[in-house]
Parts: C-alpha cells; sequence; structure tokens
C-alpha cells in the first residue's frame, strides 16, 4: 500500500477533488522534479511570495537565500508559511473557450519552517540542492567556505500537511460542442536543455563534463 499523508481541512482539494493526490510517492515525484518553489508567508500585515530554490531529503523540503532577507528573517522566527510547486505539463485546447484548460502537477505544503543550525544538515542541504539541477557537479565545484555558509539560512518544513492536485487527459466540452467545426487537443509542454555555454574567462583545456554537455532530467 503507498504512503498516504492525510489530507486536513486545509489541505483536502475541494475543487475539482478527483485531480487531488495525497499518497507520498506522488507528492515526493513532482517535488523531485520541480526546480522553484513558491513560498507564501505574511509579515507585518503584508503577504509574500518569494520563489527560491529548493530540494527535499526524505520528509521535509528546504530552501535557503541570503541570510539577511527579509521571507528568512521572518520564517526563521516560526511564522506561518505556504509554499507550492506546479509543473505544466500542457495547454487543453477545447472547442470552446471556456472549457479550454492546462494539464499540470502541483503540490501545497503548509506548516512552520525551522532554521536549520546543525552544520552538518546544513551541507546536506546545499548539496542537496547542487544535485538536483546538476548531479555530479557538487563533487567538481569548490564547495562553500565556512563564511558562505555563515552567510546562507536554510530552512526545513516538514511535510505532515501536504498535498498534490494534478489535471491530465484531453479537452473536456460540452456535449453540444463537440460538432463544432474547430480544432481541439492538447499542446504538450517540458523544459528542454540547450547546448552549454563555456564562461569566457574558463581555460579551454577544460573539457565540458557529460553532466553539462548530455544534461537530462
Amino acid at each position: 500500500m503507498p504512503e498516504i499523508t492525510p489530507p486536513t481541512e486545509r489541505t483536502r482539494v475541494v475543487r475539482e477533488p478527483h485531480r487531488g493526490a495525497y499518497d507520498r510517492e506522488t507528492i515526493d515525484k513532482i517535488l523531485d522534479e520541480g526546480y522553484v518553489c513558491h513560498v507564501g508567508f505574511t509579515a507585518d500585515g503584508q503577504t509574500y511570495v518569494i520563489p527560491t530554490l529548493f530540494a527535499r531529503i526524505g520528509d521535509a523540503i528546504y530552501f535557503h537565500g541570503s541570510a539577511a532577507s527579509r521571507m528568512l528573517r521572518n520564517i526563521s522566527g516560526g511564522i506561518p508559511v505556504c509554499v507550492t510547486v506546479t509543473l505544466t505539463d500542457g495547454f487543453v485546447l477545447a472547442r470552446s473557450v471556456f472549457n479550454h484548460s492546462m494539464n499540470y502537477r502541483s503540490v501545497v505544503a503548509l506548516g512552520k519552517a525551522a532554521i536549520v543550525d546543525e552544520p552538518k544538515e546544513k551541507l546536506e542541504a546545499l548539496r542537496a540542492f547542487t544535485e538536483k539541477i546538476i548531479s555530479g557537479r557538487w563533487n567538481d565545484a569548490r564547495q562553500p567556505t565556512d563564511k558562505e555558509l555563515k552567510a546562507t539560512s536554510i530552512l526545513r518544513l516538514p511535510l505532515t500537511e501536504v498535498s498534490a492536485k494534478i489535471r491530465s487527459g484531453p479537452a473536456e466540452d460540452d456535449a453540444e460542442d463537440y460538432a463544432l467545426p474547430v480544432w481541439a487537443g492538447i499542446i504538450p509542454l517540458s523544459l528542454t536543455p540547450g547546448a552549454p555555454i563555456r564562461d569566457e574567462r574558463c581555460d579551454l583545456s577544460i573539457p565540458t563534463p557529460v553532466y553539462a554537455s548530455q544534461y537530462k532530467r
């Protein structure tokens, strides 16, 4: 049986409930495929939503930024946050504009983020950020100094209140619209890496690593 995170009143999918998913396999797969999360929080009566790099390690999301940022100063104090990740899989063109849609996979996680102080856990999170984007890069590049670690704040959000929502499949038109002479279908979307561009100050004798020249997810 798959591991299920029971939905709460805050994470239960209300609109189109059949699109909701609460099993950890589905949730983890979406999180592991996404590059950027959006962190929502309220400070001094103003709501902010900040995009940032993130990685999942086990049953938690880790995200980071400058130790001086407003988001991290407030979140580390224990205010509630909402973290979202969305993957866009395709545009769904129906016969009527009203029924146009999008195929997507998304995750919403709620809770209180805790600041990571333990150096080993902090370094593990930074390694996860790097390896998530480019597997093999962590051991090739210079790793963070103590000064750089101090200048970076890492926060951990446990995946205890989380759900996914997914839309897939063809257009869903009104019955009478299926006879209209209008093209309908899906335009698939995906991220496609381009050829690596060498930094102008990079020694030409250094070969382009395979993880860059043959990058794929």
